[in-house]
């Protein structure tokens, strides 16, 4: 218990400290909305709202219930769990670096942070409340944020609304970044001993034979790894293939009678597995599911939208093979035909993707 709120207490005085400093080593400037900037108390008023548990139906969900400081953000588990243990149907992305993403959620659903904020507290799988109205009433009943939200943004009680609540937690999420890893003192730092000889193997594998960059990229200056594009690869397709028609203008139908994707895409797996499709209805975004960063890869498994690969070998091995194939649909890689050796060389590099604050986390 000690070791786990050392950590976390590690990761806020780290993460107020670079409100004012340079970003980590090998991440770019922090975008910030003019609506939204950022202030150590906006910032500390986020963190106690993220990890709020009366935002919830039954009072035992938070944001961080889900994404947990101390694993990296992430829950660990296959997909999502809410209250009264409530099963989703997508894999918890992590929150670190999500303020690179020019888009939020696995499909992309929302633009900003303050916008994807507001969706989980009524997801009737996640935080399962009714109305926005719940959450407000908490805050405005509540002694310690009447006085911290009139501090942050000069309103009073009853002029606090779920927008004042949104910014805040998303003014949290973008303090959760993270770089300074190993490769980043390799690649930017030109300290040629930070990484191993087969992590360095690797990297090339990534740059050349894998193909990994043109999704995953990296620059000159820095590296988010994400191209903040969408691509099927065939996981999970193969759960709607047969009915696939059927499903597509079962969602079309849904969608024109007003219904909410968020809380389709959370009870309903054949919905989920729609992927971008879900948001855009075109027929080439069918399965097509946002590239995640890379960065700390190595200890947020399990892998893909789903959770369905529990290890970067299974990762690895999809890729090589080109991706899952169904009738319908192209993968959209081509099998990649590495070596053993090569393989082994790709996962040692992405653990030097680790941060120095999640190095404990590496699986020896």
């Amino acid at each position: 218990m000690f070791k786990r709120a050392f950590f976390v207490l590690m990761f806020f005085l780290f993460s107020l400290s670079s409100l004012w400093a340079e970003p980590p080593l090998g991440l770019p400037p922090v975008p910030v909305p003019e609506d939204n900037p950022l202030t150590p108390a906006k910032v500390a008023l986020g963190k106690a709202l993220f990890e709020d548990k009366r935002f919830s139906a039954d009072g035992t969900v938070s944001c961080a219930t889900c994404h947990r400081p101390d694993l990296a953000f992430v829950d660990g588990l296959p997909v999502a769990e809410g209250i009264r243990g409530l099963k989703g149907t997508r894999n918890t992305p992590t929150v670190i670096n999500a303020v690179y993403y020019t888009s939020q959620f696995w499909d992309g659903r929302r633009a900003t942070l303050e916008e994807q904020a507001k969706d989980p507290l009524l997801n009737p799988v996640e935080h399962g409340l009714t109305s926005h109205d719940q959450v407000v009433e908490i805050v405005r009943k509540d002694p310690d944020y009447q006085r911290r939200f009139k501090e942050v943004f000069g309103v009073e009680t009853s002029s606090i609304t779920i927008d004042h609540v949104a910014k805040a937690i998303a003014a949290f999420e973008r303090t959760v970044i993270s770089g300074n890893s190993p490769f980043d003192r390799y690649l930017y730092g030109g300290d040629q001993n930070a990484i191993s000889e087969a992590a360095k193997r690797g990297f090339e594998v990534f740059k050349g034979k894998g193909r990994c960059q043109s999704c995953h990229t990296i620059g000159e200056r820095y590296a988010i790894f994400t191209d903040n594009k969408f691509h099927n690869l065939g996981v999970g397709f193969d759960k709607i293939a047969p009915r696939l028609r059927e499903i597509v203008n079962r969602y079309r139908q849904m969608k024109q009678a007003g219904g909410s994707l968020d809380e389709a895409v959370l009870s309903k797996v054949e919905i989920s597995e729609l992927g971008r499709f879900a948001v855009t209805l075109n027929l080439s975004d069918l399965g097509a599911f946002k590239t995640p960063t890379l960065r700390n890869v190595a200890v947020t498994a399990p892998y893909m939208h789903d959770g369905s690969l529990k290890t970067l070998e299974e990762v690895i091995e999809l890729y090589n093979q080109g991706g899952e194939k169904n009738p319908f649909l192209a993968s959209g890689i081509r099998p990649l035909n590495l070596t053993e050796q090569e393989k082994a060389d790709l996962v040692e590099f992405l653990k030097s993707l680790t941060s120095p604050e999640y190095q404990h986390l590496l699986k020896k």
